[in-house]
């Protein structure tokens, strides 16, 4: 019997706690339809308003390869943390691009975790909490143990692939 009560216990906090992958919902700020909360890759690519500027951005992009060769060095077992926002135009040029970038280090997505927020910059649940979101997109660089080491805000100061190379050489220094 005890056992019983523990599985359904466990199988109703996993329910409670399950979260619904690239939620859309209708936006009352922005008046139109947006993703929200935990989103993939895969998702925000075939979210039709985002697909139809991260197609062509992200073909166009060519990132710096004297850049990437560094990266490529630094870019290790750090996790990223992308926050955006499927209606915000620096987002819909920025995510492609830093996409690209991961893409040409060789960075694999399951270290990224892509959340999308609605048109006051909030997402449910808590995932934001303690992350300090003002503007979209954040790229929030942190290393293996969750420590933020950097992060890049709205737009690069330089490039996005020098910025990124910027923040991963603090973490050598």
């Amino acid at each position: 019997m005890k056992f019983l009560l523990s599985i359904t216990l466990i199988l109703v906090t996993m329910s409670v706690s399950a979260q619904e992958l690239n939620k859309k919902i209708h936006d009352q700020i922005k008046n139109k339809d947006i993703l929200i909360n935990t989103c993939t890759r895969e998702g925000i690519t075939s979210f039709p308003e985002f697909k139809e500027m991260y197609d062509p951005i992200y073909e166009a992009y060519t990132p710096d390869a004297a850049t990437l060769i560094e990266i490529k060095k630094l870019l290790k077992k750090e996790k990223i943390t992308i926050v955006f926002g499927s209606w915000c135009g620096d987002s819909k040029v920025n995510v492609p691009n830093f996409f690209k970038i991961l893409d040409a280090a060789g960075f694999s997505d399951k270290n990224v975790n892509i959340i999308a927020v609605d048109g006051n910059k909030k997402a449910e649940n808590g995932l934001l909490d303690k992350l300090n979101i003002l503007r979209v997109p954040t790229f929030i660089i942190s290393d293996k143990k969750g420590n933020e080491i950097g992060r890049i805000i709205e737009g690069p100061k330089n490039t996005l692939e020098a910025d990124l190379l910027a923040i991963l050489k603090q973490k050598t220094s």
